[in-house]
């Protein structure tokens, strides 16, 4: 991708070039002097575990980000994804905690969010509420609603734990170095792949797909052409509760508890999730790719915390990852939202 005037490199390509010589740079600084602190660190960013924490640390945010995804490009705005995230982490445990499954559980939190996603969704199409604010009062709600619950519930802001999903390893494929980590992961691994893929083909390849665009690119075509624009976007406004639903209990269940203490166990990762799908242009696989860079950075952070590599203080080695967040947003350049993100409207509207 080249600016579209002067025909530089688009600030996307940039933050990919300089990974790339980074990661590039750090192999052969390891290759020339292995036991040196490069060195230890290039064996850090390349083991199996890294790898590991990288794709559980992805699942909530990529679940998310693919939730906002279908929102955004439909016309609304959703940036109350970290209230979803918060909710069905929430309701993950307590429906695991009162059917004694996980699996129920997991499908519980998704309700719930798809039902706190569908209020947010007739404040916003049906009474016209600024969408922004509206986002920001589902965050606030949930920021609350599931501390308190697990006080009331639990008698206390974390829950109790019930649990963690089981991982799936597949024999000799989980064996090979660095890649084996990709064959020996949670079942919420493999369906955050299959999310993206479903996600990706519904958004290009189906009529639905293109419904929801034209619902945020121009609506009044879509009206014209005999779809309920409304409908298209309730629709959409509730794939995003979804799809954050798995995320959270995902999330939940990586840990086996909820915890509600300050930002609670979410902390910051809807927020993460729309910077994700903006680096990544609106594209499920765009989202992915930008979601790998950041957890891979927490979890390399969360190894150095182990390790006496660097004398740093730990919360300074903490502020890895969202100080990515702040060097991508300044140098990736424009994303362009949908021509009527953000607008209302209304059928028969001129």
């Amino acid at each position: 991708m080249t600016d579209a005037f002067d025909g530089r490199p688009s600030g996307r390509v940039l933050v990919a070039i300089v990974a790339a010589l980074v990661f590039v740079g750090l192999g052969v600084a390891a290759l020339v002097a292995p036991e040196s602190q490069v060195g230890r660190l290039f064996g850090i960013v390349v083991s199996a575990s890294t790898l590991a924490a990288t794709l559980r640390l992805s699942v909530p945010i990529v679940f998310a980000a693919i939730g906002g995804i279908f929102a955004e490009k439909s016309g609304v705005i959703n940036i109350g994804l970290e209230g979803l995230l918060i909710i069905s982490a929430f309701t993950a445990v307590f429906g695991a905690d009162l059917t004694g499954s996980l699996w129920l559980g997991y499908l519980v939190a998704v309700v719930a969010s798809t039902a706190l996603a569908g209020l947010f969704a007739v404040v916003c199409i049906e009474f016209r509420a600024d969408q922004i604010i509206a986002g920001l009062a589902v965050w606030l709600i949930a920021l609350g609603l599931a501390p308190f619950g697990s006080q009331v519930l639990y008698g206390g802001p974390n829950t109790d734990s019930v649990g963690t999903l089981s991982t799936i390893t597949v024999p000799l494929l989980s064996d090979i170095p660095f890649f084996g980590a990709l064959f020996d992961a949670s079942p919420a691994v493999y369906l955050m792949f299959l999310a993206v893929a479903v996600g990706w083909y519904t958004l290009n390849r189906t009529t639905f797909g293109r419904w929801v665009r034209a619902a945020g690119e121009n609506p009044k075509a879509l009206d014209t052409a005999g779809v309920d624009v409304s409908r298209v976007r309730y629709a959409a406004v509730l794939l995003s509760g979804t799809f954050s639903g798995m995320g959270g209990a995902s999330l939940a269940f990586s840990i086996g508890q909820f915890t509600g203490n300050g930002p609670t166990m979410v902390n910051g990762k809807g927020f993460i999730a729309i910077v994700a799908y903006l680096f990544g242009n609106y594209n499920p696989v765009g989202a992915l790719l930008s979601t790998a860079l950041f957890a891979g950075l927490d979890a390399v952070q969360l190894r150095l915390q182990t390790t006496d590599l660097y004398a740093l203080p730990d919360s300074l080695v903490q502020t890895i990852p969202f100080v990515a967040v702040i060097v991508v947003l300044a140098f990736v350049g424009k994303t362009r939202l949908p021509e009527a993100a953000g607008e209302h409207y209304e059928s028969g509207e001129e």
